[in-house]
């Protein structure tokens, strides 16, 4: 079987040395002070040539739970992503989750992959 592109499988591969358990979707079980959720978010065809498209477009949204400060984290996260060629196309602090103590700070990623 051919290999495939995907962008969860490049993603989790750059963030593994961070040491931060990451999963996709949604976090099972009992979640550590700190975690990451990968979320796909689109896979668009955007340059074709004879009528066959050339390249393809993943997108997806990183979401690091924190209980701690998430400035250094988000920083380490990005400057890995940025350092083997993914274009970072949102970063935002959704909030501050009361029930859980923990800080969400979500970071939208996009990859380019040759399709033929």
């Amino acid at each position: 079987m051919s290999e495939y592109n995907s962008i969860l499988r490049d993603i989790k591969a750059v963030l593994k040395p961070t040491g931060l358990p990451i999963e996709t979707g949604i976090f099972t079980g009992k979640a550590p002070e700190e975690y990451l959720v990968i979320t796909p978010m689109n896979d668009l065809f955007e340059l074709y040539a004879d009528n066959l498209p050339q390249h393809e477009i993943q997108e997806a949204r990183i979401s690091l739970f924190t209980k701690q400060n998430y400035m250094a984290r988000k920083n380490e996260i990005v400057s890995s992503l940025i350092a083997v060629d993914f274009t970072i196309t949102d970063r935002r602090y959704i909030g501050y989750e009361r029930d859980t103590s923990f800080h969400h700070f979500a970071i939208d990623v996009a990859k380019e992959y040759v399709t033929l």
